[in-house]
């Protein structure tokens, strides 16, 4: 049976990416994989045309398409819009239609690319971790919202509020699929709060130990956020699985990514109840390289493996994308954000080529 796909180039260097992506899945329908495809808009090229960065009939083609492949949205010619019509918040809108909650971004450091990331080789060589963040709750979604005027203890003033609120259901969700994905690694999993000083975050950690019961084979350990961060950088492979919510798992998914090098190199995975997906490289659209062949096309193709193995299960075609980037990245070839020594500095469309000749 055909597998249909909905591609989002988005924004930035989103076009040029995505078009390697389709390079791939090209090679991949010529050699038999049952797949096909179709594009829509979202983010600033949806607010453009439309005047809605996540426009209804994108939510159509989303909700018609067993997986989507989403580049990258956004740009700075879009900030002087009022809030709601900002590309970013295409990006709430998608992941909160889908329901994908569940956010997983490994951070994977080749061996090649060891020497590409600021920290010591030794701190970081052969370091395999994944951040399971929950994606539709906490404080971006959270209301009361807004910025209003109110009486302070200053006077009258301007005042900006946001709401940090999980809910049982929410928190015992994401704990599972992160026990899950713990069960398939090293069996170790560690949760990360704020729990000394908010509410919210000390009821995610008594979920998390109510259903750690559920996964006795699995080593349940807890860390404040701000450690957390420190850890990564400190003392990364000390971590497997991190589970955490979204507005930290923001951050500590970010900066895990320039422990491998470069945050070009990083796909994610968002999945709802059911396995279907939302994917898409962690980096921005990166405005100011757009259209200029500098790009890092791996995050995206390696989003197109992930895409493979967790919704479409094609777990030979995964493997046949995720072994062209290893091949790739053995014979030397760079973009400019993971250029080593002795390395062959390529271009964007250069660079899908190359994985396109090992596959």
């Amino acid at each position: 049976m055909t597998q249909n796909i909905l591609l989002l180039p988005g924004d930035g260097i989103g076009p040029e990416i995505m078009a390697q992506a389709v390079r791939v899945l090209n090679k991949l329908k010529t050699d038999g994989l049952d797949i096909q495809w179709d594009t829509a808009l979202i983010g600033g090229c949806a607010v453009d045309e439309t005047g809605n960065p996540f426009p209804e009939e994108t939510l159509k083609k989303c909700r018609a398409a067993d997986a989507v492949l989403l580049a990258a949205v956004g740009g700075p010619q879009y900030d002087s819009l009022p809030r709601e019509q900002r590309p970013e918040r295409g990006l709430l809108a998608i992941r909160k239609e889908m329901q994908v909650f569940s956010n997983l971004r490994p951070a994977v450091v080749y061996p090649e690319l060891v020497e590409a990331s600021t920290l010591k080789p030794e701190v970081i060589a052969g370091l395999d971790i994944i951040i399971v963040r929950e994606l539709v709750g906490d404080i971006y979604f959270g209301e009361p919202r807004g910025i209003e005027q109110r009486v302070t203890e200053n006077g009258e003033e301007r005042v900006g509020f946001n709401t940090m609120i999980y809910n049982e259901t929410e928190i015992r969700r994401i704990a599972h699929s992160a026990f899950k994905t713990a069960q398939k690694r090293n069996k170790k999993l560690c949760s990360v709060d704020k729990m000394n000083v908010l509410e919210a975050t000390q009821l995610w950690r008594d979920v998390m130990i109510e259903v750690s019961a559920e996964y006795p084979d699995v080593e349940l350990t807890h860390m404040l956020v701000d450690n957390a961060a420190m850890q990564l950088v400190r003392n990364p492979k000390q971590f497997d699985v991190m589970v955490t919510g979204n507005m930290f798992g923001d951050i500590l998914s970010d900066a895990a990514s320039m422990l491998t090098g470069s945050i070009g190199m990083l796909p994610s995975a968002s999945l709802d109840a059911n396995g279907k997906g939302l994917y898409e490289p962690i980096h921005g659209s990166a405005p100011d390289i757009a259209g200029k062949n500098l790009a890092n096309p791996l995050a995206m193709i390696l989003s197109v493996a992930m895409m493979l193995r967790h919704s479409l299960n094609q777990t030979e075609a995964a493997d046949r994308v995720d072994n062209a980037v290893k091949a790739v990245l053995a014979k030397g070839y760079r973009t400019g954000d993971i250029m080593t020594e002795g390395g062959i500095k390529v271009g964007t469309v250069e660079m899908g080529g190359a994985v396109l000749a090992e596959m």
